[in-house]
């Protein structure tokens, strides 16, 4: 009977005997498969990890360097394009103002859509210049008619708002937003802003962005800043916060300064309505109908602002549940779009090489693809598994100092929680899990390739119930908190822990129990939070 391994045989006697034999045996079979087949492809994998790492690493520390160089000559918007504020016109009146449209595009969000409609119709702009359109693709009866009614509260005070519905939920967002540009009094407009349901823009926002479409007719998209009001609600939404602060400080504003390009965030935008339309309109191809856009729209040549200084009012998702939902349709819409669209990128003749490689190289494989993989695939995989096969080494820098590196880098986005980095870096690594598994998704096209789950939003739901009643005892089924996937990987990464502790000399033990924990606490959904379905 031949092994594994060339040259040794392992004969049939072999397979007779006591206990003892038997362990022996396992203990050769073991060691055969492990050097024949484990050792080469750990150490393909190893070097794979360590390309990506140091692709991720330089394009961290590039814009790093940009966002110096930025703060240090202290760049702005403003110096790059032309911008005046609206001024009155005594003889054209409110002509003077471009016709402006407000979409909101909502879905059963019955906590928080007073909230943005009362935003949006407090805007400061010409009341005969400006349209609210409400588009409620909600489900529930009883709340669309809430939201309804709203709107004829607004209208009663001389608000120009629209309430409008359709037969189905085709497209989802893309969907409610193409047919919201179809109504005739659209093409009255000049421009649209996107606000999403849980969106509040101060009553400014207008007169701040608008100008730099007015005065540059080259810009198709102004975006604007995040600002999270319950950031701290809770430590996972903390987390959230230093993320997607370091995508809005760093990631959008080195894409404007350098490119005049950036992923649209979906809201908290305004739109050249001409460049919407060139670009082919809203598409519903993908999960992330924004970026699909924008890209769309920049290969077309058209140009864009990031104006960090404007912010916007929004909810992060507080339940880990909403928060997994999100994450997957982030992460498996681009891989998806990046398959859909890479040979139209290369092929595309109005935009210059670098931008080409720029959008393909740095926007799609490196922040969308690379940064995913590498994190989960690296640190909770590959390097757990040279503990227990310590044939296959990983050097230093690759696993703990290009890592820290990347780290401090995305932390400074956030000053004020600088202190809860490692629980940062633990979170990432278990939400990486669902990044990767999405992004597979996303360009293998299987099956949840255009799952699409509204995003829930409390508002100010839970404080108000929390606070009105003092529940007896709050009911759960298990498997509403129990997510296998986090516990496999958590009793992956203790076993190699314990094997390092018992057989190790590197002392990983520490980071493999500290993320084990991690996994331990996501899987028995400790995470975010919770909700009793007694509220």
């Amino acid at each position: 009977m031949e092994s594994l391994s060339s040259g040794a045989v392992i004969p049939p006697e072999a397979f007779q005997g006591g206990p003892g034999d038997v362990i022996g045996l396992l203990g050769r079979l073991w060691q055969q498969a492990k050097a024949a087949l484990l050792v080469p492809f750990l150490k393909m994998m190893v070097f794979l990890c360590l390309t990506m790492s140091i692709l991720l690493f330089v394009e961290r520390v590039y814009m790093g360097i940009v966002v110096v160089l930025i703060k240090i000559f202290r760049w702005k918007p403003e110096k790059k394009h032309k911008w005046e504020p609206m001024k009155e016109d005594l003889e054209m009146g409110n002509l003077g103002y471009p016709m402006v449209l407000v979409q909101i595009p909502m879905c059963n969000e019955k906590e928080v859509y007073q909230l943005s409609i009362g935003a949006a119709c407090g805007l400061s702009w010409p009341t005969d210049r400006i349209i609210i359109q409400v588009l409620d693709d909600s489900t529930d009866p009883a709340i669309k008619a809430l939201k309804e009614q709203e709107c004829k509260r607004w209208a009663s005070k001389g608000i120009n708002i629209k309430y409008e519905i359709r037969e189905n939920r085709n497209g989802y967002k893309a969907g409610a937003l193409r047919e919201g540009m179809k109504h005739s009094y659209v093409k009255l407009c000049d421009y649209v802003a996107i606000f999403d349901a849980d969106f509040q823009p101060e009553h400014n926002f207008l007169r701040r962005t608008v100008p730099f479409l007015v005065h540059n007719p080259e810009l198709a998209l102004v975006q604007t800043r995040w600002k999270f009001v319950n950031s701290d609600e809770c430590l996972m939404t903390r987390m959230q916060e230093m993320s997607l602060n370091y995508h809005f400080i760093v990631e959008q504003e080195v894409g404007s300064r350098t490119y005049a390009f950036f992923g649209f965030n979906g809201t908290a935008g305004v739109w050249r309505i001409s460049a919407l339309n060139e670009a082919g309109g809203w598409k519903d191809r993908t999960t992330v109908e924004d970026m699909d856009l924008a890209i769309r729209a920049s290969l077309k040549g058209w140009k864009f602002v990031y104006v960090g200084e404007v912010e916007v009012k929004n909810e992060l998702p507080s339940t880990f549940k909403a928060y997994r939902h999100q994450q997957h349709r982030w992460s498996c819409g681009p891989a998806n779009l990046f398959r859909k669209m890479a040979m139209e990128i290369v092929r595309c003749k109005k935009v210059s090489p670098w931008k080409k490689f720029y959008l393909i190289y740095s926007f799609f494989l490196v922040r969308k693809i690379v940064a995913h993989m590498v994190t989960f695939i690296f640190y909770c995989v590959v390097l757990p598994a040279t503990i227990v096969i310590p044939e296959v080494q990983v050097p230093v820098w690759g696993a703990v100092y290009i890592p820290s590196v990347i780290t401090l880098l995305n932390a400074v986005g956030t000053p004020r929680s600088f202190h809860l980095v490692i629980f940062w870096i633990l979170f990432e690594n278990v939400m990486s899990l669902h990044r990767t598994k999405a992004t597979f998704i996303g360009l293998l096209e299987a099956g949840r390739v255009n799952e699409w789950i509204v995003t829930e939003k409390l508002g100010h739901v839970l404080q108000t119930k929390l606070g009105s009643k003092v529940p007896k005892k709050p009911r759960f089924r298990m498997g509403d908190r129990l997510h296998l996937l986090e516990l496999f990987v958590g009793f992956y990464l203790f076993f190699c822990g314990c094997y390092d502790v018992a057989f190790g000399k590197s002392h990983f033990f520490i980071y493999l129990f500290l993320q084990s924990t991690a996994f331990f606490t996501a899987g028995f959904g400790y995470v975010g939070t919770f909700v009793p379905s007694s509220y």
